[in-house]
């Protein structure tokens, strides 16, 4: 009998087309899942007869719970080498294989990009009023030369975007708790004292650390309070970094000149959540890692990890 492998939350039905999926032929039926299971007992109804799972991203959560529900599952493949909301402890105890693929820095860097210049010029209101035949102009851009970018965090993803920066010709600043002067001096940029120091003095702030026990809830009312009124927020990175009670005040309130948001507590992000209407926000479904080259590779990776499975020798084992 052939195994079976559910991919999950195939949202653009481009799953089994963006790679190569034939040397799994004949051995192991491949199911596609377009839409997103939003409770623990749906996914491990649909799961129950599969015996492998390639899961995107966080976008599903593994928990214990989860994994003792699917004694058929024997290995579970997640893009990216890292992943926070699978439990190794409880996949291993279950005996099932975690395995991951490489990630590409590039489309989380291109996004954050696309979110900071639409925000600085305005770009969606001014397109909006265009089709709807409203004003011409109604809003002055904000200007990126000169002005100054600061990062908090200044890894692979933070690094691109710092070169940009510098490229626009800003004054680029990066704080992190780990972040040494050389690793600021490779890149080309000023290593920040402090996170209120960098907060208080840049004009955009974006996003880029890890999420973990010392990051969650880094950026609460106290910290927002600390940008300029004309000050952008960009956080391509993970939701709960940024406290998103006071963030949605801070929009409101107009505390901040706006903010870019692609990532949210609860996805897909349910209707009328407020972070839908909130004002002074240009937020996007979680499109960081969303591109035809990284796809291409979580997949065509995807495929491979199975094939080493089959053959007894897994690779880019997690955990």
């Amino acid at each position: 009998m052939r195994l079976r492998c559910a991919v999950l939350d195939d949202y653009q039905n481009v799953a089994t087309t963006v790679a190569d999926w034939s040397p799994l032929d004949g051995r192991v039926e491949v199911v596609p899942f377009p839409r997103h299971f939003g409770s623990e007992d749906e996914l491990a109804a649909a799961l129950a007869d599969f015996d492998i799972v390639v899961t995107l991203r966080e976008r599903v959560p593994f928990p214990a719970s989860l994994l003792v529900r699917l004694p058929r599952l024997r290995l579970l493949v997640a893009s990216g080498m890292r992943n926070s909301v699978i439990d190794l402890a409880a996949a291993r105890a279950a005996g099932v294989t975690v395995c991951g693929t490489e990630s590409s820095s590039a489309p989380p860097a291109e996004l954050t990009w696309a979110l900071l210049l639409a925000l600085a010029r305005g770009i969606v209101e001014e397109g909006n009023s265009l089709r709807a035949g409203g004003p011409w102009q109604s809003t002055v851009g904000a200007d990126l030369e000169g002005r100054r970018l600061g990062l908090l965090g200044l890894g692979r993803i933070g690094g691109r975007v710092a070169r940009v920066g510098l490229a626009f010709g800003m004054e680029v600043s990066a704080w992190s708790r780990n972040l040494t002067a050389e690793r600021a001096a490779e890149v080309g940029v000023r290593r920040a004292s402090s996170m209120e120091e960098l907060l208080a003095g840049s004009d955009f702030v974006s996003v880029h650390l890890a999420l973990s026990e010392r990051t969650r809830g880094l950026l609460g009312a106290a910290e927002l309070a600390l940008l300029k009124p004309t000050a952008y927020l960009i956080n391509t990175s993970r939701a709960a970094i940024v406290d998103q009670d006071a963030l949605l005040a801070a929009l409101r309130e107009g505390l901040v000149a706006g903010a870019g948001v692609d990532v949210f507590d609860t996805e897909p992000l349910p209707a009328g959540h407020p972070m839908r209407t909130a004002p002074r926000l240009l937020a996007t479904p979680h499109l960081g890692y969303v591109s035809r080259a990284n796809y291409a590779r979580y997949y065509g990776q995807a495929v491979e990890d199975v094939v080493a499975y089959l053959a007894g020798e897994p690779v880019r084992v997690l955990g």
